[in-house]
């Protein structure tokens, strides 16, 4: 969600902030803009498109620069419209670009009205503009640091001044910001990929700090304005674009990469052992009894279903929470639980405020599931389990997802191991699995062509119902999560057994009931609510496993899944449903990889 890009060079640095904005669109936005110091000013260009047609701005109107700041915004305050768009200028003498939300906005827009400031757009961005001219002093560092001091809320901030002209000043608190530095040149960005072909050299911006890059130097200040002697990281970023290849669309192209994906991060695991987790992991494992599971979105879908794994393999207490609900109510903390937290990015905003929740509880035993090896989330737990999903570019996360899942199998078996409740032959049959997952996942993929001709009537629809029982139910969920999220379509799941708890009174013909129906203990069960559906004339859709005896009939439409597969029968059965989605959004016409209004890595509240 937005995204920035900021340097002091001695060449024209417009190229590498517009490179490094189409590197970061994958995040979601809607406007960007690019500013540089040019001729003793700032100038500046804005678009409600995309970041090619503020290239072709950029071009028109010869901007150049040693210095700039540049900057993709997803709207919370202020419709995505040209003048809302960063980057936000004061007085024509400062210009900023800021990713968060500044809570106590209203009054320091009073304040600084009141000082004779005028307001020209609807954001909260405009107040940071000005409280930093309203401050400054010949010293952008300074002005920078006071006005910080002053704002409630999450931000990340790039900061130029037209007296300062190889100067950018950065700050942050909840929201990502990375260092990067060169040779007679230094980089700001929310994102190590930004600068991919810059450098591979970073400094990760704690919470508190503001930083000043120059051509030679980079100073950092921690939020009591000590000197900060951050760490330098190499990060080995992939400088090459993602590219299409045969597909229509990069979710469609990360749907078909699963199996990779998934056979890449069970590479790992030959055997069942805390080392996968971590060299301390085993005495971390052996002083728990319970885990809490916190995430957001896809992710907190994939953490339901690992508590079935948990408590059926492990036999351990678990409990899910919404992270962005977690830290706002009254819990009873368990110092003994194991707290685990999912992200596809390891920034996601909710997450990470979830995670210091629990720690200031006096969790100390935490472990992060995610995608992005130098992410605050990695940085900040004791443990950590990295997925092999690679870059995911579609906002509606599919491999991130079945990845996820994998690594919290491995989790619960392992757990269940240590437990003394998975033996060696347990053990083999999970690790035999887990390798067979990937050629299972192509025989699902190889489904296509029948959820091709399932989405053309899915198109004419403007609700659908999802069912699931037990372990299912929470891929019910992610199947109607996928499906709002690209299509437009609504969507609401259940679990099968509560139809008659009220969900039926919607049932008729006119909206389709998508079913996943393993061959697993409720199937029978399953067969009966999906009996209810019928009788109240409602149309069945159904993911069914081949030795289920659940046939095409009227009213009941059967797409024949592979057989049973047990315990991880969830990765398998989420693929359909998100081929599904995605083929459904196709038929709409929609824009499948950047759906309207989201971002692919929520880095606010």
């Amino acid at each position: 969600m937005c995204g920035i890009v900021g340097a002091a060079a001695q060449r024209d640095i417009v190229p590498i902030l517009i490179e490094g904005l189409r590197r970061l669109e994958y995040r979601g936005y809607d406007s960007c803009g690019v500013a540089v110091l040019a001729d003793g000013e700032p100038r500046r260009a804005r678009s409600v498109a995309r970041v090619a047609d503020l290239d072709v701005q950029v071009r028109k109107a010869h901007l150049d620069g040693v210095t700039g700041i540049a900057h993709t915004r997803w709207a919370t305050h202020g419709a995505p419209v040209t003048h809302n768009a960063h980057p936000i200028f004061s007085r024509g003498t400062v210009a900023l670009v800021h990713n968060g939300i500044i809570e106590n906005f209203v009054s320091l827009r009073d304040t600084l009205r009141g000082k004779g400031y005028e307001f020209v757009t609807q954001t909260d961005t405009e107040v940071i503009t000005h409280l930093i001219h309203s401050v400054y002093q010949g010293d952008l560092f300074a002005a920078v640091r006071k006005a910080v001091q002053q704002l409630h809320g999450a931000y990340a901030i790039a900061v130029m001044h037209k007296d300062q002209p190889h100067t950018v000043v950065g700050a942050r608190r909840g929201s990502p910001l990375v260092v990067g530095l060169g040779k007679g040149e230094n980089f700001l960005a929310s994102d190590t990929l930004a600068l991919a072909n810059s450098t591979d050299r970073f400094i990760f911006l704690e919470d508190g700090d503001v930083c000043e890059l120059t051509l030679e130097r980079v100073r950092i200040a921690d939020r009591d304005g000590h000197d900060a002697g951050r760490e330098v990281r190499t990060v080995a970023a992939c400088g090459c674009a993602v590219e299409l290849g045969p597909y229509r669309h990069f979710m469609q192209k990360e749907i078909f990469e699963q199996p990779c994906a998934i056979r890449d991060t069970i590479a790992k695991a030959g055997s069942l052992d805390s080392p996968l987790f971590d060299k301390v992991a085993g005495k971390v494992f052996s002083k728990i009894d319970s885990v809490l599971i916190l995430a957001c979105g896809t992710s907190y879908y994939s953490g339901l279903t690992a508590k079935y794994w948990f408590e059926s393999i492990a036999k351990i207490p678990t409990q899910v929470e919404v992270a962005s609900e977690y830290r706002y109510r009254d819990s009873v903390p368990n110092p003994r639980s194991l707290v685990v937290v999912i992200s596809q990015s390891g920034e996601t905003a909710d997450t990470l405020a979830a995670l210091e929740h629990a720690q200031s509880l006096g969790h100390k035993h935490t472990l992060a599931i995610c995608n992005v090896a130098a992410s605050a989330i990695v940085r900040l737990t004791k443990l950590a389990f990295l997925t092999e999903a690679g870059r995911e570019i579609g906002v509606a996360s599919t491999k991130a997802f079945t990845t996820q899942l994998v690594a919290l199998f491995l989790l619960a078996a392992t757990l269940g191991k240590l437990r003394g409740y998975v033996d060696s032959t347990l053990e083999a049959t999970y690790i035999r699995q887990l390798q067979d997952l990937p050629a299972a996942l192509s025989a699902v993929l190889a489904l296509e062509p029948q959820i091709i001709a399932w989405a053309g009537e899915f198109a004419r629809k403007e609700n659908v119902l999802f069912l699931g029982r037990g372990l299912h139910y929470p891929i019910a969920l992610e199947g109607a999560l996928k499906l709002k999220e690209i299509s437009y379509i609504h969507a609401e799941a259940y679990p099968a057994g509560e139809l008659k708890h009220g969900p039926l009174a919607l049932v008729t013909g006119a909206m389709p009931v998508v079913t996943v129906a393993p061959n697993d203990r409720l199937i029978e069960k399953l067969k009966s609510n999906m009996q209810e559906v019928r009788a109240r004339g409602g149309e069945l859709y159904v993911f069914a496993d081949a030795d289920t005896r659940i046939v095409n009939d009227e009213g009941l439409h059967v797409i024949r899944m592979p057989e049973n597969y047990g315990l991880l029968s969830p990765i398998l059965h989420v693929v359909p449903l998100q081929l599904l989605a995605y083929h459904t959004a196709c038929v709409r016409g929609t824009d499948v990889d950047k759906p309207r209004n989201l971002a692919k890595s929520v880095t606010v509240e």
